[in-house]
C-alpha cells in the first residue's frame, strides 16, 4: 500500500528528496573515511604511485555527457517533449554503460602495467633474480637492471629476451617433492646455461644436479620456479612494469625514490639497509585503495544503472508528464551527484595517487 500517494505532492517530493539527500550524504562519509585512510597510510610508508590509464579519462567524459543528457531529458519532461524525453533518457543510459565498459578496460590496463588490486610487495624478493641463479648466454652472463634484463651491458633485444623466457618458462614446471621438470632445453641445444651460486648446474634424468651426485635443494626448486616466474611476466626487481622514474615512481615520505645499482635511493643517498629490508617487504597499499575506490564507486554506478534502467523503460512507455515527472528528477540528483562523486575520486587519484 503507498500512503504517499495520500500526501500532499510537495511534502510527499520533500520526503523523497530528503531520502536522496541522506543516501548522497552517507556516500560522501564512506568515501571520506577511505580518502583519509588513504593519506594516513600512506604517511611514512613504501607508495607506488601510477599514472592512471586512459580509459578512466573517457569514462569521465562518459559520465559528464549524461548528466547533460539528463539535464536536458527533464527539460524535455517539463515540456512534454516526449520524443526528445526518450533519446535523452536513452543516450543516458548508454553514456552511463560506456562508463562500466571503460572502468574494466582501466582496470585492465591497470594489470597490464603491472598494477594488481591485492598485490603483495612493491619489489621483488621472492625469486629475485641473481639472488641465487643466474643465467649465461653463451659467455655472457645476464644482469638486471630496473625492470630491463641486460646482456653484455645492453637491454635484451625483443628476440633474445622472448628466448630467454621460453628457457625460463619451462623451469615453472617443476615438482618440489622430486625436483623434476619437463625439461625439453635439455634434450636440444640451447645457447642458455643456469648458474646456481656461480656453480653452472648439470641436468641428469630431468633433474638439477650441482654435482654428479648432489641434486638441487626442493627450496632451491622453488625459488627458480619463482624467478621463472617473474621473467616469463617480464618482471626483474618491480612488480609496476616499466622504468621507474618514468612508468611508475615509489615514493618515501613524498620523496621519489631513485634507483641505482639494483638499490634504492632516498635524497641522492642511499637507503639503510633497514630501510631496504622493510622496501623489500612493503605491501603495495597504494594499488589496494586504489582498485577499493574505484571499484566501490563503480559499484554504485552499476546497482544505479539497474534502477536507471526501469525508468528508461518507463519513459518509452509515455509514463511521465510536465506534471508527473518526480521519479525522473529524484534519479537525475543520484546520477549527478555519483558524477560529481567520480570527479572528485579521479582529481584526489591524480594530485594525491
Amino acid at each position: 500500500m503507498d500512503l504517499s500517494k495520500d500526501l500532499d505532492p510537495m511534502v510527499n517530493e520533500k520526503m523523497k528528496k530528503n531520502l536522496v539527500y541522506v543516501s548522497c550524504f552517507s556516500i560522501v562519509m564512506l568515501f571520506a573515511g577511505l580518502s583519509s585512510a588513504y593519506i594516513v597510510s600512506m604517511g611514512d610508508a613504501f607508495w607506488l604511485k601510477a599514472p592512471l590509464p586512459i580509459a578512466f579519462w573517457w569514462s569521465t567524459a562518459c559520465i559528464i555527457l549524461s548528466s547533460l543528457t539528463f539535464i536536458l531529458s527533464i527539460r524535455a519532461a517539463k515540456k512534454g517533449q516526449n520524443n526528445q524525453l526518450k533519446i535523452g533518457m536513452g543516450l543516458t543510459l548508454a553514456l552511463g554503460l560506456l562508463f562500466v565498459y571503460f572502468q574494466w578496460t582501466g582496470f585492465g590496463q591497470l594489470m597490464d602495467k603491472g598494477v594488481h588490486p591485492f598485490q603483495n610487495h612493491l619489489v621483488v624478493t621472492d625469486g629475485r633474480y641473481g639472488d641465487y641463479f643466474e643465467v649465461r648466454k653463451n659467455d655472457q652472463y645476464i644482469t638486471v637492471d630496473g625492470n630491463d634484463y641486460l646482456l653484455n651491458g645492453k637491454k635484451m633485444s625483443a628476440k633474445d629476451f622472448n628466448s630467454f623466457q621460453n628457457y625460463m618458462k619451462e623451469f615453472i614446471s617443476g615438482e618440489n617433492y622430486n625436483n623434476k621438470f619437463r625439461l625439453v632445453t635439455s634434450k636440444k641445444k640451447t645457447a642458455f646455461t643456469l648458474i646456481f651460486k656461480n656453480t653452472a648446474l648439470n641436468i641428469k634424468d630431468q633433474t638439477f644436479y650441482l654435482n654428479d651426485s648432489t641434486p638441487l635443494k626442493s627450496a632451491d626448486v622453488l625459488r627458480l620456479k619463482q624467478l621463472s616466474q617473474n621473467v616469463v611476466d617480464g618482471r626483474g626487481d618491480f612488480f609496476a612494469k616499466g622504468k621507474l622514474g618514468v612508468d611508475f615512481d615509489i615514493t618515501f615520505k613524498g620523496e621519489k625514490l631513485e634507483y641505482k645499482n639494483r638499490k634504492l635511493y632516498y635524497k641522492d643517498k642511499v637507503l639503510s639497509n633497514f630501510l631496504q629490508i622493510k622496501a623489500t617487504e612493503s605491501s603495495d597499499m597504494a594499488s589496494s585503495f586504489l582498485y577499493i575506490l574505484i571499484f566501490l564507486h563503480l559499484l554504485h554506478i552499476a546497482a544505479t544503472l539497474i534502477y536507471l534502467s526501469k525508468v528508461v523503460v518507463r519513459t518509452f512507455l509515455n509514463s511521465f508528464s510536465p506534471e508527473n515527472h518526480l521519479t525522473l528528477r529524484l534519479t537525475s540528483i543520484f546520477w549527478h551527484f555519483l558524477g560529481l562523486l567520480w570527479g572528485y575520486l579521479i582529481l584526489f587519484l591524480v594530485f594525491i595517487h
